[in-house]
């Protein structure tokens, strides 16, 4: 399990003099490098106030997976019944968001509403990986916010239409970094609305595990360097209100913060 031995590190990519480069956050600070982030990079020597750059989404994914009950712990107050496989849908690249940028308020009616989520980024092309092998495909870990009109959900008695309610503009936030050598089983996903814990669920109480979710997700399709699996969401997704403050924290990730409207 070469990913969880490599050292921790936080990786961002940023908007800086109307440039777009990546490095590594320490402390306050971003040491830029150049190269391939997913593979060997090096150094530029240059370093950053944090407080000074526009964070951008850390990575820049062909596609972002999505999953419905993942967690028993959802699954249990919702009354459902367990998958046998798991069960995901596709954000759109327009829904994607970068940390601190505000999330659009759709021009339809409806409820919106917050679900903070791990998300797991590739970094190693997959095809059919096993098990035991998917954690080498893995670069590391970020945080994200699941963002869903849930009243078009269910609207349409014929058609559930997960895509068109998670697929918004904006609807995607992720960041602000991707966090390498982390161990994803010890991590709490805590959301915040306006500064009130929310939601708060560890996951390990996943019905999948990473390793499983890559392994059974690369059966069905090919995932690239950058894309992204959002792990699912536990109790306590809430609606949001123009101009809440939605935080999505997770120790060793960090916090991403986006206000509604």
């Amino acid at each position: 399990m070469e990913q969880q031995q490599q050292q921790t590190q936080k990786w961002v990519r940023f908007e800086h003099a109307g440039g777009i480069g990546f490095g590594t956050l320490e402390g306050d600070a971003v040491h830029e490098r150049q190269g391939d982030m997913f593979a060997s990079s090096e150094p530029t020597g240059r370093v950053f106030a944090l407080a000074g750059l526009q964070l951008l989404t850390p990575t820049e994914p062909t596609k972002v997976i999505a999953l419905w009950n993942n967690f028993h712990a959802l699954g249990a107050k919702l009354n459902l019944p367990v998958p046998a496989e798991p069960l995901y849908l596709l954000k759109t690249p327009n829904s994607y968001l970068a940390p601190g940028r505000p999330i659009r308020k759709p021009l339809c009616d409806g409820k919106v509403v917050f679900e903070g989520e791990l998300g797991i980024v590739i970094g190693k092309t997959a095809t059919a990986v096993s098990e035991a092998d998917a954690l080498d495909h893995v670069f590391g870990y970020t945080c994200a916010n699941d963002v869903t009109v849930a009243d078009i959900l269910h609207r349409d008695a014929s058609f559930a239409q997960w895509v068109r309610a998670k697929g918004f503009d904006t609807f995607c936030p992720m960041g602000p970094v991707v966090a390498t050598g982390l161990d994803p089983t010890t991590l709490t996903v805590t959301t915040l609305l306006n500064g009130e814990v929310r939601q708060d669920y560890p996951i390990s109480d996943m019905r999948f595990s990473v390793q499983q979710l890559v392994s059974l997700i690369s059966q069905d399709m090919t995932l690239h360097r950058g894309d992204v699996i959002l792990c699912g969401t536990s109790i306590g997704v809430g609606s949001m209100k123009p101009g809440s403050l939605v935080e999505i924290e997770i120790g060793g990730i960090g916090k991403l913060g986006n206000r509604f409207g």
